[in-house]
């Protein structure tokens, strides 16, 4: 048997793809949708993906169950728990509790464990031929290492209402009822690390064990003493915020992300043809460098997207392809700089770019303007916002501050001023500039607080030596 694993660092998010080597076929749990790595890893073990399924309706990215169905003519499997209101609306088969997918000596087996979602499995795998006990669990968005799938993102991204606290309750019981019943050597291997949104603790270990987390888990002392309600109130308490665009992820994985095909390489398109649209507003420019490049000068109403890690994550704070219909243009170093952060979009939904530019000299530019903090008390602001966590707004922030974390904030411009500058920081300025970048866009007056939280703060540090020094 074989088991990889899939690791995105952008959206924190891990796939697999198992496979029996003995009858050369795969199947792919929780794919994204840039599909050539699910592939080429087939290929390379001599396999044919022939199945494709996925834990349970995600929110924050885009599922690749269909993409990889259509490319490999895999057999799709999704949940069919969770009752009327959680049913996937796509072809596929329905798995409920105990039912099994078999690849040559493989058995992949459905255990409903409820509570991060109504319709949540979990895969317990058994290589029949090393065993007939299991040995691995798909945990999903159930179990990760050191800590439990959120319940609450059905009220903060899917317009539930209290829905957290059923959901809280249903995960104890599925710990208590499915997963502590596991032998204490079944490996645990989930679908996110440290990092990702859907849930507060999340450690960096890709993998763990049934009996390592029942001894060393936040959760195991509340299971032990069968405090139900102690485990709820520590599992909510403290949990990140829900980046808005987790809401269209549930609808579209719910419905069926639509399938891209193959997609043609991305071309280089002239500084005139992208001056043109960006005077027309029918292009939307992505300035994919660092926000202390950005702050010498950068493209008039561009958004701010830096190159690296997480492009998915801060191209869907900013773009919304359900309003925002302007097809993308981005500044690379060349085409396979521009495919590879294209890779990044299409995880969460943002397939419509239309090119990239190499440079930005003959485009119309801007400087961003920047505050200094020991400026910051005498400015006329309407609004000082930070646009950071909640948990590290309340762990220490520039007083009289309004907190909107930056995934959240353009979905939620009621909470802005309508008139007046705002003055905008984050921990050192990335999230900051990205933030900026689609205010601006949008028609707001920005400043930005240049350094950020960590700029201010040290500056408050040494005003008593400052002091004594005059």
């Amino acid at each position: 048997m074989l088991i990889e694993r899939i690791y995105d660092e952008d959206l924190a998010q891990a796939s697999y793809l198992i496979g029996c080597q003995a009858k050369g076929e795969a199947i792919v749990v929780d794919g994204r949708r840039d599909i050539a790595v699910y592939q080429d890893l087939a290929a390379k073990n001599g396999m044919k993906i022939v199945a494709v399924t996925e834990t349970h309706i995600h929110a924050d990215y885009l599922s690749g169950t269909r993409e990889l169905a259509a490319a490999t003519g895999a057999r799709i499997y999704v949940s069919g728990e969770g009752g009327p209101d959680w049913q996937y609306e796509f072809d596929g088969e329905r798995l409920h509790d105990g039912d099994a997918i078999t690849l040559g000596n493989i058995s992949i087996k459905a255990l409903h464990t409820p509570g991060h979602t109504p319709e949540h499995l979990s895969f317990l795998v058994t290589d029949g031929a090393f065993s007939d006990q299991p040995g691995y669990l798909l945990s999903g968005d159930f179990v990760f290492s050191g800590d439990l799938g959120r319940p609450d993102l059905l009220d903060e991204a899917a317009g539930g209402v209290d829905t957290r606290f059923e959901g809280a309750r249903q995960l104890f019981a599925s710990l208590r009822d499915k997963f502590l019943t596991l032998p204490d050597y079944v490996q645990v291997h989930p679908a996110h690390g440290a990092g990702s949104a859907c849930g507060k603790a999340l450690g960096a270990i890709p993998s763990s064990t049934v009996g390592y987390e029942r001894l060393y888990a936040w959760w195991g002392p509340y299971l032990a003493a069968n405090d139900e309600q102690g485990f709820i109130d520590e599992l909510l308490d403290g949990q990140p915020d829900a980046h808005a665009y987790f809401g269209r992820m549930k609808r579209e994985n719910r419905v069926g992300p639509a399938v891209m095909g193959e997609r043609a390489p991305l071309p280089e398109l002239s500084t005139g043809i992208v001056a043109a649209g960006l005077e027309e507003d029918t292009l939307t420019f992505i300035d994919t460098r660092s926000h202390n490049d950005v702050h010498e000068g950068t493209v008039v109403r561009s958004l701010n997207v830096p190159a690296g890690k997480s492009v998915a994550s801060y191209g869907a704070w900013v773009v919304n392809p359900e309003t925002d219909q302007n097809p993308l243009v981005l500044l690379a170093g060349g085409q396979d700089e521009a495919m590879g952060m294209w890779d990044h979009l299409v995880r969460v939904g943002i397939d419509n770019v239309a090119g990239y530019v190499t440079g930005i000299e003959e485009l119309p530019s801007f400087t961003p303007k920047l505050i200094q903090p020991e400026e910051l008390a005498g400015f006329d602001a309407a609004m000082v916002l930070d646009v950071r966590n909640k948990t590290e707004h309340k762990a220490g922030h520039i007083p009289g501050s309004h907190q909107l974390s930056g995934g959240r904030v353009m979905w939620h411009l009621d909470e802005l001023p309508a008139n007046g500058t705002i003055v905008t920081y984050c921990q050192s300025g990335v999230r900051n500039s990205v933030a900026a970048s689609a205010l601006r866009r949008d028609g707001h007056d920005v400043v930005e607080l240049d350094g950020s939280y960590a700029a201010w703060n040290m500056w408050q540090q040494s005003m008593p030596n400052a002091m004594a020094a005059h």
